[in-house]
């Protein structure tokens, strides 16, 4: 019995591993923005992106990656972090190469890819309430 108990939550926990990782990853870098402010927006600029999108992706960063760990509207927040990591992959990383390059944010994109298609599993911060059914 107790071995079924284990073997059935073994993949509820690999999700809250890649949950607690992506999180605590975007978290780190959501709120370095917000710390660097000033050389976010400079940076973004000489991207040529607005400095609406330092707001827009330094919120996705810190919110969705705390939702995450939490394992609240993980979909939604997968999905806005994985349009984030497309958009550093292809502005940014591309043309650097794979190693060295864009690994990492790849590895993020699929990482969050993973946690859209496959939710938040069992174990999460409010498993009653409306975020309980994660409908998105």
């Amino acid at each position: 019995m107790l071995k079924q108990i284990f073997v059935r939550s073994m993949p509820d926990f690999g999700l809250l591993l890649l949950r607690l990782g992506l999180g605590s990853i975007f978290v780190a870098h959501g709120w370095a923005k917000w710390q660097n402010f000033e050389a976010t927006t400079a940076f973004f600029a000489s991207l040529g992106l607005p400095q609406s999108f330092v707001y827009l992706v330094a919120a996705t960063e810190l919110l969705g990656g705390l939702t995450i760990i939490g394992g609240m509207l993980t979909r939604l927040a997968s999905f806005g972090l994985a349009i984030i990591m497309v958009v550093a992959i292809v502005q940014v990383k591309f043309s650097l190469g794979f190693v060295g390059g864009y690994e990492f944010e790849l590895l993020l994109l699929l990482v969050a890819l993973a946690l859209v298609l496959l939710g938040p599993g069992h174990f999460k911060f409010l498993r009653f309430g409306p975020w309980s059914s994660e409908p998105l």
